[in-house]
């Protein structure tokens, strides 16, 4: 039903400040966006698979640490209803965001952890 990750999204005290660390273990800038206020995304190095890190700098009542993980899928209007026939909690979507030119569905856990679904727009 859902594929891999897609990225995750980490709320840090300093986004260029987390972003800076993430080049020293060898990832790669892919974009910055005004996306939550600024945000960073970068992804693994050279032929290394893996998801993409979006960064942004904590405001207001935010607190560093994971805000979402993000999965990627083909058919987001499907996936989003299969969601809702599972009665999973607080699903939110699809909608686009043009910042990344994306769209996506956000829901919780049990436990209210934030989790995505997202398709690139073509």
């Amino acid at each position: 039903m859902i594929g891999e990750i897609d990225h995750i999204e980490i709320e840090a005290s300093d986004a260029e400040e987390t972003a800076a660390f993430l080049k020293k273990l060898g990832y790669e800038e892919l974009r910055k966006t005004e996306h939550h206020g600024e945000s960073v995304e970068l992804q693994p190095g050279g032929e290394t698979e893996g998801p993409i890190f979006e960064i942004h700098t904590v405001e207001g009542e935010e607190v560093p640490g994971i805000n979402h993980i993000a999965f990627n899928v083909e058919n987001i209007e499907e996936i989003t209803d299969q969601l809702e026939t599972e009665e999973v909690d607080s699903i939110v979507g699809p909608y686009d965001v043009e910042a990344t030119d994306r769209t996506i569905t956000n829901f919780r856990d049990p436990d209210g952890h934030r989790f995505q679904i997202v398709s690139d727009d073509d």
